[in-house]
């Protein structure tokens, strides 16, 4: 039987960032890296199981949600480099 701390070292070591062999790397390439490796899982999986237009789908949400968080991660920098102005 599977012990919840073996299930949870396993999570860990692909997805926590602090703990998966992607710690060294700064956290924005970590990042990005495990985004490409979701990506191809995802179209490893989506190809053996057949299901293209539930890919494609499923493609287009995920470029969307990249997208919103990749302008918000921009706002954010921007925000940061400006000056402080009094409110």
């Amino acid at each position: 039987m599977i012990s919840r701390s073996s299930v949870k070292l396993a999570w860990d070591v692909v997805m926590n960032e602090r703990r998966n062999p992607l710690r060294s790397f700064p956290l924005m390439t970590a990042h990005m890296l495990m985004q490409i490796l979701a990506w191809m899982w995802s179209t490893i999986f989506a190809v053996a199981i057949g299901s293209y237009v539930a890919f494609g789908v499923s493609t287009i949400g995920h470029v969307f949600v990249l997208a919103g968080v990749f302008a918000t991660l921009a706002v954010f920098q921007r925000a940061e480099q400006a000056e402080p102005k009094a409110v």
